[in-house]
This record gives structure tokens, C-alpha cells and sequence, in this order.
């Protein structure tokens, strides 16, 4: 049964709907590597492109990829399925130490974190013997193993982990603070002690906690793939894969410690398996999500980088992040709006900037494409939105200030269609929405401009 809540007449979302106004496309700039997973630069031209089998191969600026590999570790990592040469950090000081960090799942199929060093004589080769293990820690299952790296704008690594595998992580490792499985780690390798090759920072949550694992920055995370920090705000977006209905992703200030994203007790913002869980006003909830439910044909979300660029202004502090094999890019402006962004068929596994923090996506059938983008001829960037009153019991309006609706589609958290209202033409609609159940419902509207927008509306 619902319950009429006490609510402000009016819950509403202004936003700057980059949507209408945005001409996305994908320049190819070599499709000449083998199952990429990664791209980062080194604080030149160049691209460094990981390669799932163990190479890490130079990507030049003339679009020419070197035939000698930066570096080969296929003789000393698992591969297939979601493991293998996953992730790669180069040092905040790369020009003067000539450190990198990799993430890889070994022979045994474990994770490790290790240091190299690129060779004294040339700069486009790696010293393979120079090896300095970090981190390493088991792996129950051969999927979930996060694998990303990336310096924070506070100078340490952090580290993704996933929950270990299996599905529903059935003995709740993103919850237990004594594992380094299904959290953000954060560690300190300018400073090591303790006979390791890193320290625990101070201002780590659980640091001085000999109960817990002091490495870890955030928990409750399920296969957190792919993060990044947005290079004005600091700010770290987490793209976490979901266990088959709800994709989310995350979003904190540099600085907030000890974040719980809720998994497994949550999917998203969908109760999954609440036994024995903390109150949810002690979780953080995802800034935008979308369904991966059978039918809706997506996937996995590939987290990306909110662009900060200076060649496409009309891509400036979105969010960018892809389905794995949705067919789409999207976007989350800062208030939280999904966009997506059709007819972009590949499997998107990974975003990448270069110097000049420009952005790349990465299809793991081989390609590497740059992304650009114009505003459309219509050029619309103060269209606000408005979804009210949400949470509702009964009834809510759509309404858009500029554009019109021609399409409305409600779903629930499991993909299934609940109701769906089509050649509108309208400015405003409200929908009765008396029949749904108390829960979680995604709210597509496409416009004319041929754009569609994801909500979130809680059903009372």
C-alpha cells in the first residue's frame, strides 16, 4: 500500500540540457591493437594502449603505433574472460623517476599491483626486469577484478577492486571492511613502511584500525571497472557494473573518506539483498543509473572522464561514460541528467584523455577513436526539466521549457515496461501513475531533437 508523503509542491530539476545541443561523433585513430582495455598518456603526445593479452603499445600523435611494445608481460598474467594486463598509472613525477604502475591478475589468477621503470636508453621501452610488487591480493573467481588505476589529485594511487565474482556476492565481501574486495583502495608509494612498498595514508578511513583493511578509501562496490578523478574539481566518478538489472555511477569529492556505495544490499537504488544491512541514510547512492535488464540490450557500464578539454566546448564538464554493448555513449551533466547518445554500435570498454585532456574510447574488437563534438544547429543550453512532485503516490508531470516531448517510457528497476505515452507533442504531460507499485521506476522522454533523457522516480 502507498502512503501520501508531507512534500513540497514542486521537486524540481534545472538543468543545462546539453542533450538537444550536442552533435557527438568518433574519429577513428587506429584500429591496429589487439582486445585494448585502457589508454593514458605519459605527459606527452604519446598514447600508451593496454592490451588485455599483456602489451602496453605506443599510440603516436601521427596515428603511427611503435612495432616494438612499451612493455610485454604475456608470460607472467592470466588471461581471458575479465582477466588479464587491466590497468596503468604513470607517476604524477613520470619525467623525472620514470615510474608507471600496472594492475594485472597473475598466473594464478590473482591480482597484483607493480611497479616498473621505463629503460635508461629509450624512452619508448619499458625495463621488463625492474618489476617492484606493490600490492597483491586473491581472487575467488575469475571476474570482478576492478583492474583500474588512476593518481588522485592528493598525489596517491587508488586502486578499483571488485567483489571477488560469482554473482550476488554471496558472502558479502563489498560489506566487510576486513577485505580488500569490492572497494576503492588508496595507498601512499612515495612514503613505504611497515616492510611494504607503499603506506597507508593518514586521512585513510580505517588508517590506525589493525581490525580493518587500512588500504581501503570507499566500500560496498561491486566490479567498479573503470574511474577517474575530473581534473578541475578533483572530484572521482566510478562506473560500477551491476549484477543484471541497474548500471550505476558513483560520484564524490576528492575528499570524502569512507563512502559505503551499498552493494550488495543495493543494486543502484534498488534493495537487492538488504539482510543484515546498515540504515540507507548511511549509504551513498548513485548520482544517475540506467537499466541493463534483459531486453533493454545493454550490458556493463564503462565508466569514463568528465571532459575538461579546450577543443569542444560543448562537451565541457559532461560526464562521459558508454554501455559495454548498449550501442550508445552518455552523459551525466552535473545535477545528475542521463543522456544517451544512439547509434554508436562497438563494445566500449574503455575512455581514455591525452595531455591536452582531450578524450578517446577504447572498442575492444581493436579500435581506438577520439571524441568531438559540436552544438546542434537548434544550439539549446538552458532548457531545464522538471519531474514533480517526485517522490509521488499518484500522478507526476513531465514538463520541458524548451523542445517538446514526443515520446514518454516508464520501466522498472527489472527492465519490464510499465507505461508508455507516444506522439505527444507537448511541453507538458502528467502521467497517472496510481497502478505502479512502491519503488524504483526509470523515466525515458525523447524529444524532438531526437535525445533522450533518463530520470529516476520514486513511487511512494
Amino acid at each position: 500500500m502507498k502512503h501520501a508523503l508531507t512534500l513540497p509542491l514542486l521537486l524540481f530539476c534545472a538543468t543545462l540540457l546539453h542533450a538537444q545541443s550536442i552533435d557527438l561523433s568518433l574519429t577513428l585513430v587506429s584500429d591496429e591493437f589487439s582486445s585494448p582495455l585502457n589508454l593514458q598518456h605519459a605527459g606527452d603526445d604519446r598514447l600508451f594502449v593496454v592490451e588485455q593479452g599483456g602489451l602496453i603499445r605506443i599510440l603516436n600523435n601521427d596515428g603511427s603505433v611503435n612495432a616494438v611494445p612499451f612493455l610485454d608481460l604475456s608470460g607472467q598474467i592470466s588471461v581471458g574472460g575479465e582477466r588479464g594486463l587491466l590497468g596503468l598509472a604513470f607517476h604524477p613525477d613520470y619525467d623525472t623517476n620514470g615510474f608507471f604502475y600496472v594492475n594485472y591478475t597473475d598466473t594464478a589468477g590473482d591480482t597484483q599491483v607493480s611497479r616498473f621503470s621505463v629503460s635508461t636508453g629509450d624512452p619508448d621501452v619499458a625495463d621488463p626486469g625492474s618489476e617492484l610488487p606493490i600490492l597483491g591480493f586473491d581472487q575467488p573467481q575469475s571476474n570482478h577484478n576492478g583492474g583500474c588505476l588512476a593518481f588522485g589529485p592528493d598525489g596517491y594511487l587508488y586502486i578499483s577492486s571488485g567483489d571477488g565474482g560469482g554473482g550476488g556476492d554471496t558472502n558479502n565481501r563489498a560489506q566487510n571492511t576486513e577485505l580488500l574486495l569490492g572497494k576503492m583502495l588508496r595507498i601512499d608509494i612515495d612514503t613505504p613502511s611497515g616492510g611494504e612498498n607503499y603506506s597507508i595514508p593518514a586521512d585513510n578511513p580505517f588508517a590506525g584500525d589493525p581490525s580493518k583493511a587500512e588500504e581501503i578509501w570507499a566500500y560496498g562496490l561491486r566490479n567498479p571497472w573503470k574511474f577517474s578523478f575530473d581534473a578541475d574539481t578533483g572530484d572521482i566518478w566510478i562506473g560500477d557494473v551491476g549484477q543484471g538489472d541497474v548500471e550505476e555511477i558513483d560520484r564524490a569529492g576528492s575528499t570524502e573518506a569512507g563512502l559505503n556505495y551499498g552493494w550488495r544490499c543495493y543494486e543502484g537504488s534498488d534493495p537487492f539483498n538488504t539482510s543484515g544491512c546498515p540504515d540507507p541514510s548511511e549509504l551513498t547512492f548513485p548520482i544517475a543509473e540506467y537499466s541493463s535488464s534483459t531486453g533493454s540490450g545493454n550490458q556493463a557500464v564503462t565508466g569514463g572522464y568528465v571532459y575538461r578539454g579546450d577543443t569542444y566546448p560543448a562537451m565541457e564538464g559532461l560526464y562521459f561514460f558508454a554501455d559495454l554493448t548498449g550501442g550508445f555513449i552518455g552523459t551525466v551533466d552535473d545535477s545528475g541528467t542521463l543522456t544517451e547518445y544512439d547509434g554508436f554500435p562497438g563494445f566500449w570498454v574503455s575512455f581514455g584523455e591525452d595531455v591536452n585532456n582531450e578524450l578517446y574510447i577504447i572498442d575492444l574488437n581493436g579500435g581506438v577513436y577520439q571524441m568531438e563534438a559540436t552544438f546542434g544547429v537548434e544550439d539549446v543550453v538552458n532548457t531545464s526539466v522538471a519531474l514533480y512532485p517526485n517522490p509521488t503516490s499518484d500522478r507526476v508531470t513531465l514538463s520541458v521549457s524548451q523542445g517538446v516531448m514526443e515520446r514518454v517510457v516508464i520501466t522498472g528497476v527489472q527492465g519490464n515496461r510499465m507505461m508508455e505515452r507516444s506522439d505527444i507533442s507537448s511541453e507538458e504531460i502528467t502521467v497517472t501513475t496510481a497502478s505502479l507499485a512502491t519503488g524504483i521506476y526509470f523515466v525515458r522522454v525523447t524529444l524532438d531533437s531526437g535525445a533522450s533523457i533518463v530520470k529516476k522516480l520514486v513511487v511512494r
